[in-house]
């Protein structure tokens, strides 16, 4: 029987939505949208299987997010011939609780409510979206996928911090995000590269949120986020990792409160901040400002030093994946990036890299490079599938109370 799954992934720039038609352990993608949140409204796009345009719900009703993705539930269930049986989201951080995919419940939103603080962009508009999908469809089950499972298993060393333990037993350690993009391109990979993927391999995320994994038989042994999203690459607005003592003179000498400090390091820093022109990484690519140049020089040089770094956590290096906005679609970008690799073995064939190739290292190269089109929609639906599947028959045949919205 066709079961279809909506999974939402609220991200921090865009929201992606995608119909699956879910079975064991494959999904099939059936519909797709995508939100772009504007400083004024909401961009709505829909395709179908095929990438054929659908027409869009009004912008008069989707002003605003969880309206617009209400609207789209409305027109993909128009396309179907079933109903949508279970919505899957993104939820960016689980803490040290939450391993595994589960079905929200008022108590599973209140326990995520408190991560909050530790990811601002991401973690209370997710759950205020399920809120108004449940107030909305209280008969749908929702299920949640979180972006910090996949890292749970590494050694102790490479998760703890330098701070007295008491902090450590209050459950504050590094934990990893991007997680749900990083098991898809594992398994992805076995299928492009089998001869080396189960060795060391180092997949880079680079979008407006950026990360590096390192991977070794497919599982996280690193990667470059911490506690928070924040730390690691130069992203969109973020920052990344910076000296603590910055942070000290900011509150101490220029007199920041938490709330400046915050939408400092998250939204106003990063290529934002420092090109002082945009987060795009596409219009600094196309200025001919000296400050765009810098910002990303500093983007290169960051994501290759911290790829040097998780080479010496791998022992080496076997293959190296590009994937999200910038390393999908940013040819000058991953051709930086390799230049200064090319001590680890990384040789790129610099015509396949400008046509966009799967495989863009040259047959000589000791590390193979490879563009893959990331899916973290596609792992919410398996993983929301798991969720129904283990949940009481109760829970998954008659869904949830309206939760109520976080605040």
């Amino acid at each position: 029987m066709t079961q279809h799954v909506l999974a939402v992934n609220t991200g921090s720039s865009t929201t992606k939505l995608g119909v699956f038609d879910v079975e064991g352990s494959d999904a099939r993608p059936v519909l797709r949208a995508r939100l772009s949140h504007g400083p004024v409204d909401l961009r709505i796009q829909a395709w179908d299987a095929e990438g054929v345009a659908l027409p869009a719900p009004s912008p008069v009703r989707s002003a605003q997010e969880g309206e617009a993705v209400l609207d789209l539930l409305t027109l993909f269930e128009g396309q179907l011939e079933t109903p949508v049986q279970a919505v899957g989201h993104r939820i960016v951080h689980g803490g040290s609780q939450f391993r595994q995919p589960m079905i929200l419940t008022q108590e599973i939103a209140e326990a995520l409510k408190a991560l909050a603080p530790l990811a601002p962009l991401h973690q209370l508009p997710a759950l205020t979206l399920a809120a108004t999908i449940g107030k909305a469809r209280p008969d749908l089950p929702q299920a949640l996928a979180f972006d910090t499972a996949f890292h749970h298993g590494h050694d102790p060393v490479v998760d703890r911090l330098g701070l007295p333990r008491e902090f450590e037993a209050q459950g504050l350690r590094r934990f990893g995000f991007h997680g749900l993009s990083y098991e898809y391109l594992a398994g992805r990979l076995r299928a492009c590269d089998p001869s080396v993927a189960g060795g060391r391999v180092i997949a880079a995320h680079l979008g407006s949120g950026a990360s590096l994994c390192a991977l070794f038989g497919g599982r996280s042994v690193d990667t470059t986020m911490g506690a928070t999203p924040l730390e690691g690459l130069l992203m969109g607005t973020r920052c990344g990792s910076i000296d603590p003592g910055v942070i000290l003179y900011l509150l101490q000498v220029q007199g920041l409160d938490g709330s400046q400090l915050s939408g400092l390091l998250y939204e106003r820093s990063g290529l934002f901040g420092v090109s002082g022109l945009s987060a795009d990484m596409r219009v600094l690519l196309q200025s001919h400002e000296a400050s765009a140049r810098e910002a990303i020089e500093l983007f290169v040089f960051r994501v290759a030093r911290e790829a040097a770094a998780l080479a010496g956590t791998l022992g080496g290096l076997d293959a190296l994946i590009f994937t999200a906005g910038v390393g999908e679609n940013c040819p000058e970008v991953r051709a930086a990036i390799c230049q200064r690799l090319a001590w680890l073995g990384v040789q790129l064939d610099d015509a396949a890299n400008r046509r966009g190739d799967a495989k863009i290292s040259t047959l000589g190269s000791s590390v193979a490079v490879w563009v893959i089109p990331t899916d973290e929609e596609q792992m919410i639906a398996i993983h929301t599938r798991e969720a129904m599947v283990s949940a009481p028959p109760s829970v998954a045949q008659n869904g949830q109370p309206a939760l109520e919205t976080p605040r």
